[in-house]
């Protein structure tokens, strides 16, 4: 599948949601112009003229004594009434908003259901989940702008620091974590692999929905992606003994399909499409919700045995590993 038709038809097709979007509502000011209490007026009222919302009179002042002369005219009180339409929309905000809120529990559920299940994800092949993490970094590159991206290079200190994290802190705490569990050697081989490997595509859409620096949290998901050809292989030979292969062109050729390039389509609809990205942008956190979710369980689905079989004593250590890694990852940056 060519990426670059999944970018393009994935904009078109969201775009058509702009049609249950709803147009801003402008109400006017009443305030100028127009008397709203008895022997009141705005400053740019006419004082013979006086609307009252409250009793439904219209009447007219009294120059000479400001008081308020009532003409028995009622009117109807003024409510602008919202659109079946915009109340749709406004639902389905909320809705959606509680829907992305709740990532971790989708996460787990869709991973659980994989691991019961594995034939419910066995049509998720790798051509769509190729597709799936051009779609969820293409819902991320919608709002991003070059001007984010200065920014982060203006401030190359918080990219090296994650990049330490990444090939520093998490492969020792892996190595240290399957000395603790006793585990055997190709469980801690598999678990320093797990800790020196580059960040993943759902970091971004973490940071998206935790309202984080997403430009940071892409520049740090590529660094560390283009670095685990020479990083990945170097760890492995000094903390196992071993080399493991790495396939250079492929790692590349990947973080362009899946990463640089649905981010530059992303911010060229940004740049000079904005109603399109207007109104796509409601619909794009629960389409990076919903394909992260996919290509989670697809990879548990494919590995279920496996995980079974190795029960707590490797499942432990993971859930250690990611947990301790993400409260340090948080922890540092804060107190720096």
């Amino acid at each position: 599948m060519n990426i670059l038709n999944v970018c393009l038809v994935f904009v078109t097709g969201l775009a058509v949601a702009s049609a249950f979007v709803p147009s801003p509502v402008i109400t006017p000011n009443l305030k100028d112009g127009l008397c709203l209490s008895r022997g009141v007026c705005s400053p740019r009222a006419s004082p013979i003229s006086m609307v009252s919302f409250s009793k439904g009179i219209v009447g007219s002042n009294d120059i000479a004594t400001n008081e308020v002369v009532e003409a028995p005219v009622e009117v109807q009180s003024v409510e602008v009434k919202k659109s079946r339409k915009e109340r749709a929309f406004e639902i389905y905000e909320k809705v959606s908003g509680t829907f992305v809120n709740l990532f971790p529990v989708w996460t787990t559920i869709s991973a659980g259901l994989a691991l019961c299940q594995p034939s419910l994800f066995s049509w998720f092949t790798t051509q769509y989940f190729t597709a799936g993490l051009a779609a969820l970094m293409l819902s991320m590159g919608i709002t991003l702008s070059p001007a984010d991206f200065r920014n982060v290079v203006q401030n190359p200190s918080a990219v090296g620091l994650g990049f330490v994290g990444c090939y520093g802190m998490m492969p020792l705490l892996a190595l240290g974590l399957g000395k603790v569990f006793n585990l055997p050697l190709d469980l801690i081989s598999g678990l320093v692999l797990v800790g020196s490997i580059n960040g993943g595509q759902a970091s971004n859409l973490c940071a998206y929905i935790a309202r984080g620096n997403v430009a940071l949290s892409v520049v740090m998901t590529t660094a560390t992606t283009l670095g685990a050809i020479v990083m990945t292989p170097l760890l492995s030979k000094v903390l196992l003994g071993a080399v493991v292969p790495i396939n250079a062109a492929g790692i590349a050729t990947s973080t362009i399909q899946v990463v640089l390039l649905p981010i530059l389509v992303g911010m060229l609809a940004n740049r000079f499409s904005p109603k399109v990205v207007r109104a796509v942008l409601p619909f794009s956190p629960v389409v990076g919700v919903l394909a992260t979710c996919l290509l989670v369980a697809s990879a548990v689905a494919q590995c279920a045995e496996p995980i079974k079989a190795a029960g707590l004593a490797l499942q432990l250590p993971c859930a250690l590993l990611h947990i301790i890694g993400g409260l340090v990852g948080y922890a540092v940056p804060k107190a720096l």
